[in-house]
This record gives structure tokens, sequence and C-alpha cells, in this order.
């Protein structure tokens, strides 16, 4: 999707989603990263040519958020067609890790010393 089509980029997303305006799931967050399920699954209907893009670009785990920048696609739509190929078996999702409330004191400490130094 490059260039001045910007009829098709009203439609498309649409269209990719199959009128679906919600993901099934509400865990795809911006920093949830996925990766393609490697051999991928056998059966099952036939990849849409955008899910096997996205399979591509999952070789190596990937965020959400990259993956629609490099798809210049919606947020919303790419986590779509992402509960589709988790449906489907063809890629793993790992939460984002939960940052830790209390701070590291010791990492603190060296960050203050480094500036000091500075």
């Amino acid at each position: 999707m490059n260039g001045g089509d910007t009829a098709g980029r009203l439609v498309r997303p649409f269209t990719l989603t199959g009128g679906r305006t919600k993901p099934d799931r509400t865990d795809f967050t911006l920093i949830t990263t996925v990766a393609a399920v490697d051999p991928q699954p056998e059966g099952g209907p036939r990849p849409q040519p955008e899910h096997l893009r996205i399979l591509r670009l999952c070789a190596r785990p990937v965020v959400v958020a990259e993956l629609a920048t490099r798809l210049d696609l919606p947020v919303s739509v790419v986590s779509i067609m992402l509960c589709d190929l988790l449906q489907a078996g063809r890629i793993t999702v790992r939460p984002p890790r939960p940052v830790s409330r209390i701070p590291d004191l010791e990492l603190l400490q060296k960050v203050r010393d480094g500036l000091d130094r500075l």
C-alpha cells in the first residue's frame, strides 16, 4: 500500500478484516510480541496474501506496533488479522513483560554516579 491511492486505503482495511471492526481478543497491545510458528501447520483454510505477508514479517519475533508500521495498516486491522492467525495456530503470542514498580536502587545509583562523572 504505497503511492497516492487514498481511495484504496479507505476500502482495503474493511476488506482485509471481512468487515470486522474489533479483534476477537483484547490482549494484543502495541508491545505484544508475535512470532510465526515454525513449521507452519498444515490444513485449514489457505491464508490470505496479507496473512502470508504478516507470517513473513513474523519469522522473527516482532511487536504489533512494528508490524502495523511495516504493513502500513492501522493497529486495529493488524490485531484482527493476528487473531485470525492465532486461531489458525500460525503464530504464537507473548504478552509484554510487566514492568517492576519497585525502582532498582543500585541501577539508579550507577546512573547517578555516571552523570556525576560527566
